[in-house]
């Protein structure tokens, strides 16, 4: 038989199943006694050349055997019994089974292949150029099986990540009212469909109209999640009756029982509008404040700010009282909007800057709408030189 080349380690594979060894030639042969037979293996395997062979005597040798490196497994079964084949295939994920067996038996080789064997090979007539022939289809049939799979798994996640999304991104219950929506949401990761931002609106029975935009801490799907979740907790408290300063610490309990650790905090930004539609009450927990424009925009208050849900454990939000008047256009943003560059230097666009974007926006579209939250991403991305880093949401309420 050919010498066993020293097992060696490469770097594994990204992903769950990882990929298939680029121009594997090792072959991991586990057989009790590889010369018996009528044709031994060491002599096919000799004259199929440019392998690299292995071999073991038990499972638990090729165990030890069975590097990144290695192709193709062969197993030499002489008595045709598959039940070893299991095992094999449970301790070889990445790479192509071959079974050899004594005989000729197609009810076997279909019951080798539904095992997760590649193909079952009879002994006899079996030569140097088949046996290579077969190792080389093995291989490139369990790549194409590997990227199959592999396919579908991303469809999967993509499918996860669209439900996640669309918990994200509610459907707003503003039946009865009178006011016009217009959002705008955007992940700053790259390719990705969701981020750490969240919003909602919801009018609940007494006219009030209740709208909410907060930003977890961080970019990555663990605070994707945590946003869902505090976007539903604060949905279902809204409907359950609760309001103002209770409901941002009951949020906050939600946070500190659901984040991955201590560091993890949300700013937030929570508007009642009043049912006659010209008066608001705001809270903000560490969060921007929104813009206001009746009909010259401004910022909002923020002397009654209080912390970011999350920093301290017995934290106050003062409420802030609002008079918008008879026809306003409300934005609420996170503060991706505003932390994009201004050109090639250092400065940030801060609300200052944004405030001059939004007199431009209206002054293009004073109706507001979703025209002009994209009118106004579009100049903050453009100022930007490019894409923004970070999440972007914005939440346009128009009267």
């Amino acid at each position: 038989m050919a010498q066993a080349a020293a097992p060696h380690s490469a770097p594994a594979a990204p992903g769950a199943l990882g990929t298939f060894p680029r121009q594997a030639r090792t072959l991991l042969v586990i057989a009790d006694d590889p010369s018996a037979g009528a044709a031994s293996l060491p002599a096919l395997l000799d004259a199929a050349g440019r392998l690299r062979v292995r071999t073991a005597r038990n499972l638990t040798e090729a165990a030890r055997l069975l590097t990144d490196d290695v192709g193709c497994v062969l197993l030499d079964l002489a008595d045709g019994d598959l039940d070893v084949l299991r095992e094999v295939v449970a301790m070889a994920p990445r790479q192509a089974v071959l079974v050899l067996t004594d005989e000729d038996d197609p009810e076997k080789a279909a019951e080798a292949v539904r095992l997760g064997a590649q193909d079952q090979l009879p002994r006899q007539d079996l030569d140097a150029a088949l046996l290579n022939r077969a190792i080389r289809y093995a291989e490139e049939r369990k790549r194409s099986d590997l990227a199959r799979r592999q396919l579908a798994e991303s469809r999967l996640r993509a499918q996860e990540n669209a439900r996640l999304e669309r918990g994200l991104l509610p459907t707003p219950l503003l039946d009865g009212s009178g006011l016009a929506l217009a959002r705008r949401y955007r992940p700053g990761r790259s390719r990705a469909l969701l981020g750490g931002d969240f919003y909602d609106t919801v009018r609940t029975d007494d006219g009030t109209v209740h709208a909410m935009i907060g930003d977890v801490s961080g970019h990555g799907p663990d605070e994707a999640a945590l946003g869902v979740e505090l976007r539903i907790a604060w949905r279902a408290l809204i409907m359950a009756g609760l309001s103002g300063a209770a409901l941002l610490g009951t949020l906050q309990q939600v946070l500190e029982h659901e984040r991955s650790g201590d560091e993890v905090f949300a700013t937030l930004c929570m508007i009642d509008i009043a049912p006659e539609e010209d008066t608001a009450t705001m809270w903000l927990a560490g969060h921007p404040a929104p813009v206001l424009a009746d009909p010259a925009p401004r910022l909002l208050p923020e002397h009654a700010a209080g912390p970011a849900l999350g920093l301290l454990p017995n934290a106050e939000w003062p409420a802030a009282h609002i008079n918008l008047g008879h026809q306003w256009h409300l934005l609420m943003y996170t503060d991706g909007l505003i932390e994009g560059r201004t050109g090639d230097g250092r400065d940030r666009l801060g609300q200052e800057g944004m405030l001059h974007l939004v007199a431009d926006s209206l002054h293009a579209h004073p109706a507001g709408g979703q025209s002009f939250v994209d009118d106004l991403l579009h100049e903050v991305r453009r100022l930007n030189a490019g894409e923004l880093t970070d999440d972007v949401a914005m939440l346009l309420l128009s009267r």
